[in-house]
Parts: C-alpha cells; sequence; structure tokens
C-alpha cells in the first residue's frame, strides 16, 4: 500500500478563489482529487490584491472547505498567479561555444539562459519579476536543432526564450496573502498555463490552439505550439463588464442584470434580440482583442485546434459559434477531466460540478472502502487553474525542483516549470 502525499493548488480570482487538494501515491500516480473549497473573493480588483487581509479571509474560507471534504490539514500549496500585471516577452539571444573542440557543454546552455535574461529590455524586467522562461527552440550556426543541443558541435549557439512575468509588487502580495492564512506557498504559477494542463490535449498543444479564459474582470489567453506556450497574454475585460452593458442597455439593477446574463431569469419581459445583441457587442470586443493579438505573433488563423474557452463567461449563449466567426479559427467550450477519490465508511465526499460521466474503481484502504471516480469530466472549467496546479506540483515534487519557503518561491517558479517544460521540447 503506498502512502498518499497530497498537493494543493490555489486559485485566486477575482470572483471566487477555488481550491483544490489532491493525492497521490509513492509511485506518482495521476492526481486524484480528495476535496474542494470555494469562496467569494473580496479585495480585489482587476486580479490584483488591493487588501491582503480580505483576500486571506476569502483563501481561509475557501481551504476549511476543501479541508473539512479532504480530511486532511493543508500546510502548503501551489499558487497561481493571474491579473493584468501579468504578460509575455520572447526573446532571442547568442553565444559563442567556449570549448576548443566546439562541443555544448551545459556551461554553454548555462552561460545562453544567463545572456537571454541580461538582453531582456528594461521595459520588461523594472518592477518586474519573472515567473517562468522557457525555451521555445535552438539553433546552432543559424541552423535549427531538435530538442537539447548539449553534445552537439557548433561555434555559434541561439537560444529563443519565452518570459513569463508578473508584476513584482503583485506577488509579493499574493505570496503575503497565501502566508497570511496559514499556508506555505510551494512555487508559483501563471494561471493560464496551469488551466492548459488539463483542459488541453497534448495533439491540441501540438498542432497549435489558443486557450482563452473569461474571467470576472479579465480575459486572460495563451497560446501553444509544438507543445509549448508560446504567448501569453491579460486584457482588463470580462464578463462584469457583460454584466454592466446588460443594466444599461435593458434598464435593471446590476444583480437583476447578471441573473439575466447567465439564464436564471427567462421570459418575455426582456427583448431577446436586443439582450443577444447587447452580449455579442461585448464578445466581439473581446474577441477582436485576442485577434490583435495573435496578428502581432503572426499566428491570426492559422492555429489547427483553434480556440478552447473557459472561464465563467464561458456559458454566455452562442460564443463559439461567435468565436468561431471572429477569429476564423474551430472553437469549443473547454472541459476539464480529473479523477476523484471517494472515501466510504464515514470518509469525505468531495464536491463535484456537472458530471457527465464516470466509471468506479473499489479498493480498501486504511479500513475502509475507497471508490476512484476516473475520468471525471466537468463541463465547467473554472477549476482548471486550481486542478492544474496540482499537476505541476505533482510533476515538480517527483523532479526534486520545488524548496525552500513562499519568500522564495519566485525564485524556484523558474527553475521547477523549466525543469518540468523541458521534457516537452521537440
Amino acid at each position: 500500500m503506498s502512502r498518499l502525499q497530497t498537493i494543493t493548488g490555489i486559485d485566486i480570482g477575482t470572483y471566487h478563489v477555488k481550491v483544490v487538494i489532491s493525492a497521490t501515491g509513492e509511485d506518482g500516480s495521476y492526481p486524484k482529487v480528495i476535496g474542494t473549497g470555494t469562496a467569494e473573493s473580496r479585495g480585489l480588483r482587476h486580479g490584483y490584491i488591493t487588501n491582503v487581509r480580505e483576500v486571506a479571509k476569502s483563501v481561509r474560507a475557501a481551504l476549511d472547505e476543501a479541508e473539512r471534504r479532504a480530511d486532511v490539514k493543508v500546510k502548503r500549496a501551489f499558487v497561481s498567479v493571474g491579473g493584468v500585471g501579468v504578460s509575455s516577452f520572447t526573446s532571442t539571444s547568442s553565444i559563442i561555444v567556449s570549448r576548443a573542440d566546439s562541443e555544448i557543454s551545459a556551461l554553454d546552455i548555462q552561460k545562453l539562459t544567463d545572456q537571454c535574461r541580461k538582453d531582456l529590455p528594461s521595459s520588461v524586467t523594472v518592477n518586474r519579476k519573472i515567473l517562468h522562461e522557457i525555451p521555445l527552440s535552438y539553433k546552432i550556426d543559424g541552423r535549427p536543432v531538435l530538442g537539447n543541443p548539449e553534445g552537439m558541435k557548433a561555434s555559434k549557439l541561439e537560444v529563443k526564450t519565452l518570459f513569463i512575468t508578473c508584476l513584482e509588487r503583485h506577488l509579493n502580495d499574493l505570496i503575503a496573502t497565501i502566508e497570511e492564512a496559514g499556508v506555505r506557498v510551494q512555487d508559483v504559477m501563471a494561471a493560464p498555463v496551469a488551466a492548459g494542463l488539463v483542459t488541453l490535449s497534448k495533439t491540441q498543444k501540438i498542432a497549435g490552439c489558443i486557450l482563452a479564459n473569461i474571467g470576472a474582470e479579465t480575459v486572460s489567453i495563451a497560446v501553444f505550439e509544438n507543445n509549448m506556450p508560446i504567448s501569453l497574454e491579460i486584457f482588463p475585460i470580462g464578463s462584469t463588464d457583460i454584466t454592466n452593458d446588460i443594466a444599461l442597455g435593458l434598464k435593471v439593477p446590476l444583480e437583476e442584470a447578471e441573473q439575466v446574463k447567465i439564464g436564471a431569469i427567462t421570459g418575455g419581459s426582456y427583448p431577446r434580440k436586443k439582450l443577444e445583441e447587447i452580449i455579442e457587442a461585448r464578445l466581439s470586443d473581446i474577441f477582436e482583442l485576442i485577434d490583435a493579438h495573435l496578428k502581432k505573433i503572426s499566428r491570426s488563423g492559422l492555429l489547427p485546434a483553434g480556440i478552447i474557452i473557459t472561464g465563467g463567461g464561458a456559458g454566455l449563449g452562442t460564443i463559439e459559434d461567435l468565436a468561431r466567426a471572429s477569429l476564423r479559427l474551430p472553437s469549443r467550450v473547454g472541459s476539464i477531466h480529473w479523477q476523484e477519490r471517494v472515501t466510504g465508511a464515514g470518509g469525505k465526499t468531495p464536491a463535484s460540478d456537472k458530471t457527465t460521466g464516470s466509471t468506479e474503481k473499489s479498493s480498501t484502504e486504511r479500513g475502509g472502502t475507497e471508490r476512484i471516480r476516473d475520468k471525471q469530466t466537468y463541463r465547467d472549467a473554472t477549476w482548471a487553474v486550481a486542478y492544474g496546479l496540482c499537476i505541476f506540483g505533482a510533476s515538480a515534487e517527483g523532479a526534486d525542483t520545488v524548496g525552500g519557503s513562499g519568500t522564495r518561491a519566485a525564485g524556484t517558479a523558474v527553475k521547477s516549470f523549466t525543469n518540468w517544460v523541458r521534457q516537452f521540447l521537440p
């Protein structure tokens, strides 16, 4: 019988804080959800933390709920970083190979990585912290090379690297908030990348796709190609703006406008055509921003796997059709898949959302009956970031790349994510 190890992911959104507690055995098996918790977010604006104490209370409330369901105490966690302060920058740098026999060594690759950081313009680094640096491709003597170039021979080594950064003040506030809630930060990860771990298949990421999360006050996008994130952007617009537009257009209170938007209020009291026009107008604005970014990175209309939409705004009307027409790409609403561990004989049952199907296995553990629900499919992918952090945590812990206190988390993020992602290099 393998000893279970718990991994916790905390996603602090502008509207909700979500916590997922997962468990994995010593064999590194796929993390199984044993508890979830959610609480209304307070003290945030566009993803920024404006009141550490209020956000810490929300985090603590979500943690308490997840801990009760999982019957464990959370002491450390992986945390997502979102908000409009997160952005990406692609940089290309080169060095001359140092060895006399022209063989590329690990030292050369490290020198190239250091040079790439030095070549970043001040506009990218001032007041910002590097979350992830991802080597996208290498060249030796001007020719592309597949995989790690170490051991090959060349006089010049070149790399194209994606840097994902966030405002340093925001990161510090985030870590302080989690520690205020009584939890140590193991590591941090950009929210759009974390969501991609569970909402996108390897086939989609290799062919090329864009993951768009429509949140309350922000829209985050991550573009994938060759199984790697190649770009990331967050826009200060979200489903709350749609609510505001409905309130103005229909002359109704905000609370009523929100209910109309999500379809909780139906009937003939609201002109359906006008409501659709209001929603489609704001969604068109969002997709125009996304298409502008795709044009900037020369990927407009060129991602075969299309756009996968998640977040609270993903359930709005004909969003798939509108995205397909606006971006000229295949479009679908995303879902996530996870395994749930449901313990009988007095055990706790984790929360579930809109399950479309499952199979169950039974085993005996700790004197009780345990059922593993495999391949749970959740149409509501708002849990994607929190569960993606658990997947990242399982990989990082297996590679022994995570360590240090919360104050060191920002530094370990680069190492752990880069080591985890190198295995997917072509």
